[in-house]
């Protein structure tokens, strides 16, 4: 029996990337998929063919992660179509990178709505369906900024930050409901956001990496699909590092 087999998984921001490499992986391993992004284009509808393949049901919604009411409804209308949602990963996020000195109020605020507040919507939008299943596995999409910070991405790292602790504190929240709540905090991912970067500067992240190479988006969704399994059905409020040993 495949490791998912009869659960129902909702990934935000999935049509690429790491949330893309998660949906395909929970699909691999049995479970029904929804997924959001805030445009179901192209990418989005050839995504949700990719997962179909795996003969499970699959279906992207069209979704503004950071509008607490938007969600609400995409959530009402998923569950609607799935008829429960075992899983949340909230994956959705952007980065808006500056000094402190030079970032705009802007900056800032988008970031922590995309990377935070969107997750604090999944959620309270989930519980209640979660509580009556009596049982459900939360995944934040953190990163080791959060966990270390960086300099140039005080948003960013306060947003990741902000995921930790929203992990951590529903898994003690809903603990005696049967769901729980954990953390991925990647490192350096290889995706088309990191594509863009010189050969000499993934060179240099290379050199600070113990096992001396950059993570791929397959490397998170492997430990995803444990925390959202029965693997781990005694493992909540932890943060998992996926970083090739960045943070020790």
């Amino acid at each position: 029996m495949k490791l998912l087999e009869g659960k129902v998984a909702l990934v935000t921001g999935a049509a690429r990337g790491i949330g893309k490499a998660i949906a395909l992986k929970f699909a691999s391993e049995g479970a029904d998929v929804a997924f959001t992004d805030l445009n179901i284009d192209e990418n989005g509808l050839a995504t949700q063919k990719e997962i179909e393949a795996f003969g499970v049901r699959a279906k992207g919604y069209a979704s503004n992660a950071a509008d607490f009411e938007d969600t609400h409804n995409v959530v009402a209308e998923i569950v609607k179509d799935f008829g429960r949602v075992d899983i949340l990963v909230n994956n959705a996020g952007i980065t808006r990178d500056g000094l402190m000195m030079r970032m705009t109020e802007q900056q800032w605020d988008m970031v922590i709505n995309v990377n935070l507040k969107s997750a604090f919507n999944f959620v309270h939008a989930l519980t209640p369906v979660m509580m009556k299943q009596k049982c459900g596995s939360i995944i934040n999409m953190a990163s080791v900024v959060g966990v270390s910070g960086n300099a140039g991405q005080s948003n960013y790292s306060a947003s990741k930050a902000g995921m930790i602790g929203l992990a951590k504190s529903i898994a003690k929240e809903l603990g005696s409901r049967g769901i729980r709540a954990n953390a991925i905090a990647p490192g350096f991912i290889i995706t088309d956001m990191t594509a863009v970067l010189s050969e000499e500067v993934k060179a240099e992240w290379a050199k600070q990496i113990p096992l001396r190479r950059g993570g791929t988006p397959d490397d998170v969704a492997n430990t995803a699909v444990y925390l959202a399994s029965d693997l781990s059905s005694y493992v909540t409020g932890q943060v998992i590092n996926v970083c090739g040993g960045m943070n020790t």
